[in-house]
């Protein structure tokens, strides 16, 4: 079994700082691109930003400048740090991770790559 489970997040003041983070276990073969995605009330799912395996981060534009995505390899880790918070962030944030997982079945293991989603973390930004 997969899971992505993320901490942080919480209630942050505009022109604040939060930070999320998302680690990912299970029977893990690799990962992929990483990234964190929020749904508005009401709204889609948006991507926020995503890293690739190397460390290459891409940004939605309204994240750029104030938003960091950053991984740990070692520890299947992927943070968010969110600065000059804005009122309009506040939002679900979830997890991602394009991920090669394993099981084992009668002693023959198989092999699938899919996307994988976290819970899900509240982010409300007060004015």
């Amino acid at each position: 079994q997969v899971q992505l489970v993320e901490s942080g997040g919480g209630l942050g003041q505009a022109g604040g700082s939060l930070r999320l983070s998302c680690a990912a276990s299970g029977s893990i073969l690799s990962i992929g691109d990483m990234g964190w995605y929020r749904q508005a009330p009401g709204k889609q799912r948006d991507l926020v930003a995503t890293i690739t395996s190397d460390g290459t981060p891409h940004y939605t534009d309204a994240v750029k400048g104030r938003f960091t995505i950053s991984r740990d390899n070692a520890k299947n880790t992927v943070i968010l740090q969110m600065n000059s918070l804005k009122p309009e962030d506040t939002a679900v944030y979830y997890c991602n991770a394009d991920l090669t997982a394993y099981r084992d079945i009668d002693d023959v293991f198989h092999v699938s790559r899919s996307q994988y989603w976290g819970q899900g973390t509240q982010v409300t930004v007060s004015s």
